[in-house]
């Protein structure tokens, strides 16, 4: 994680920055599967910023603009942009703060990937005939919010975090499997 960049972004009522997400919490949010996850940390495509597994039993544990990274490598796949070309884009998205990365559209013509930071950058991309589609890392931005509004987080120091619909599961004594589960953490925590 970008050391020089301070969030003050929240999501879920934790901030971005003192929080990871593990590895299923991730391919959740970005809606990727487990296997890719895991091939892009190894390939070094997207490494965890905040913990990286070092042997078994270890895990991952990935930052919000990892996140973001994760989303914005999976809409580039997608489109068809080959992952050359999508390991270029994301050297330079990597060098970006979480607010910084919001800022930013990419545009690509399926072969090569644009950065655009103004409306302006866009029109005129669009009118050279080079931009095909783009992805507005705003939006993705958005999308990773809204998707961890309900995962659990855990600090970046190691002990569980939820995020507050994670917490009011754990408080509800419904019965239903998935309260269960959210019971048998809470016990954990307190234990």
């Amino acid at each position: 994680m970008d050391e020089g960049s301070s969030s003050a972004a929240a999501v879920g009522g934790v901030e971005v920055d003192t929080v990871g997400y593990r590895g299923v919490t991730a391919c959740h949010a970005v809606g990727i599967s487990y296997r890719q996850l895991d091939y892009w940390a190894r390939t070094a495509l997207v490494v965890p910023s905040i913990r990286d597994a070092s042997g078994s039993g270890t895990q991952r544990l990935y930052s919000f603009r990892d996140l973001v990274v994760l989303k914005v490598v999976k809409r580039l796949l997608d489109a068809g942009v080959s992952l050359q070309n999508i390991r270029k884009a994301i050297e330079t998205l990597r060098s970006r703060g979480v607010e910084d990365l919001a800022g930013i559209t990419l545009i690509s013509d399926g072969t090569t990937v644009y950065e655009c930071r103004s409306p302006e950058e866009v029109v005129d991309l669009l009118q050279g005939g080079q931009g095909v589609f783009g992805i507005a890392i705003g939006g993705a931005f958005k999308e990773i919010q809204g998707s961890l509004s309900h995962l659990p987080a855990e600090p970046a120091a190691g002990a569980p975090v939820t995020t507050e619909a994670a917490e009011e599961e754990a408080d509800d004594d419904s019965g239903a499997v998935g309260d269960e589960l959210a019971a048998r953490r809470a016990r954990r925590r307190a234990g």
